[in-house]
């Protein structure tokens, strides 16, 4: 019996050890491009590096982007700043709502943000409980009419044939695998040149935001100084 437990064991070792090694050596698919939006085009050398990994339905992304935005237009080119979308698995049209965004950026840069400012401020109409008994068909023909709020209705094709664009699933994908990669496991979540913003429990307002940009931001003045 002794001999038979200890069998099981090592084989259930066995097999973890597999599915380690497995994980570990699993390359993650590599974009065309740095993953993520670059907030107004503006990536500045010698700049703050800002990144955020938001999903377009959640609340606590949404509390977080407006004291966030105000940061961005005080600091403007001292900040360079990339929103990756990262649909959390438990809001259903999470990863339909962020496949729209990579849509947007695709058909013109200039509508991504606008677009992520309309889902934080309509949200609630794709939560869960509002969109429970419509089919998946319907929830992307939705967002696509959404979508076309900002963009207008010449987009309409283009965001069309977007969605059943595989490219476009992929890039989605490839957002929510990078974030994983870099220990992402809920929304909003934060790096700073970098280095993840730990143990925030709340909103970071503008004066927090404040207290990590400004004494970043007298460090590299100091260098160049002495440059």
């Amino acid at each position: 019996m002794a001999a038979m437990v200890a069998s099981k064991v090592a084989l259930f070792a066995l097999l973890m050890l597999a599915f380690t090694a497995a994980r570990i050596t699993a390359q993650l698919p590599i974009p065309p491009r740095y993953d993520g939006f670059v907030y107004k085009d503006r990536v500045t050398a010698n700049s703050v590096l800002v990144e955020a990994f938001f999903d377009p339905l959640c609340p606590d992304s949404r509390d977080s982007w407006w004291p966030l935005k105000e940061v961005l237009r005080f600091y403007g080119d001292n900040i360079t700043f990339i929103v990756h979308p990262f649909a959390l698995p438990y809001h259903h049209n999470a990863f339909i709502a962020c496949r729209s965004l990579h849509i947007a950026n695709r058909i013109k840069t200039a509508y991504t943000y606008p677009l992520l400012d309309h889902f934080f401020k309509h949200q609630a109409r794709f939560y869960n409980k509002a969109t429970l008994q419509v089919a998946p068909a319907s929830i992307i023909n939705q967002i696509i009419h959404f979508a076309l709020e900002i963009s207008g209705n010449s987009s309409s094709t283009m965001f069309e044939s977007a969605f059943q664009d595989t490219t476009t699933d992929m890039a989605t994908r490839i957002s929510f695998k990078y974030g994983c990669s870099r220990a992402v496991t809920g929304t909003p979540y934060f790096f700073v040149n970098g280095i993840p913003l730990l143990n925030i429990e709340e909103t970071i307002d503008y004066k927090g935001w404040k207290s990590i940009i400004d004494p970043l931001l007298a460090m590299k003045t100091r260098v160049s100084y002495r440059k």
